[in-house]
């Protein structure tokens, strides 16, 4: 059995190795990919889009994923299975849903509440060592889902609050949802809103973020522009994003989680 692993812990403390020696020690057998730790401390969007993408390329198992800035509160820890019968395990804070909905839906959701299934002690702040990884691990060993915990309906569950785009006449107002370590700035865009507002390969467009404007060209790849220019692209995920050619446009926007970007078809 596959166990896939996302957070935002990092690599510099301890964090990852000891989930990583709680599972090993309940599943013993278990093969653990970890898609990522590099997620932004509790950016819990972030962490879901990540999970959303990356799924569909993960061999079928159980997918553990731990952003979690209300750990302590009343949000309740989560286990839950998609259409595509792959498990999902983390908090419900609405970081598991974009994946499990990408895959079939949620067909049934549990809270974890069976102790038998944590470890003996819970602390306050690590769910992710002692409830999280734990359930996850007991569910690669073969334990069902329902002995977890009691169901919970799928409409109760959290979901984040995602931007929807506006797309206009020669206009496109959009939201950075979050930048990769080359400074790549995703957008909450798909190839069909710039279908809709006629930008198409070779479309020179004005972009203004935080106050300033710069000239960018819709491209397919890097290579169809020339070093230094600001393009917008369609990413391996199907997003689009506006990077430099050879640059980080992260930098040189400014850019940050939640900014709106406006697109102009036609230079002011």
């Amino acid at each position: 059995m596959f166990l896939t692993f996302l957070s935002d812990f990092g690599l510099q403390d301890d964090f990852v190795g000891t989930c990583h020696g709680v599972i090993k020690t309940i599943a013993p057998e278990v093969q653990i990919i970890d898609v990522t730790h590099g997620i932004a401390p509790q950016h819990v969007l972030q962490g879901a889009l990540v999970l959303a993408n990356t799924t569909p390329y993960m061999p079928q198992g159980v997918h553990l994923a731990v952003v979690d800035p209300g750990v302590g509160s009343a949000r309740r820890p989560l286990a839950l299975r998609s259409g595509d019968g792959r498990f999902f395990v983390g908090p419900d804070n609405g970081l598991l849903v974009p994946a499990a909905e990408r895959l079939g839906g949620i067909a049934e959701a549990h809270e974890l509440a069976n102790a038998d299934y944590a470890l003996d002690i819970v602390s306050r702040t690590f769910h992710g060592r002692d409830l999280f990884a734990p359930a996850a691990a007991h569910l690669a060993a073969g334990v069902p889902l329902e002995a977890l915990g009691p169901p919970l309906a799928a409409d109760a569950l959290a979901r984040l609050d995602l931007p929807e785009p506006e797309v206009g006449e020669n206009r496109i107002h959009a939201t950075v949802l979050y930048i990769d370590r080359f400074g790549n700035v995703q957008l909450n865009l798909t190839r069909e809103h710039l279908q809709r507002a006629e930008v198409t390969p070779g479309t020179v467009v004005e972009v203004e973020l935080a106050l300033d404007r710069y000239y960018a060209v819709a491209a397919r790849t890097f290579a169809d522009a020339r070093k230094g220019d600001v393009i917008l692209y369609e990413d391996a995920y199907r997003n689009i994003a506006l990077a430099i050619s050879g640059g980080n446009a992260a930098e040189l926007f400014a850019a940050a989680p939640g900014q709106e970007v406006r697109i102009r078809l036609q230079p002011l």
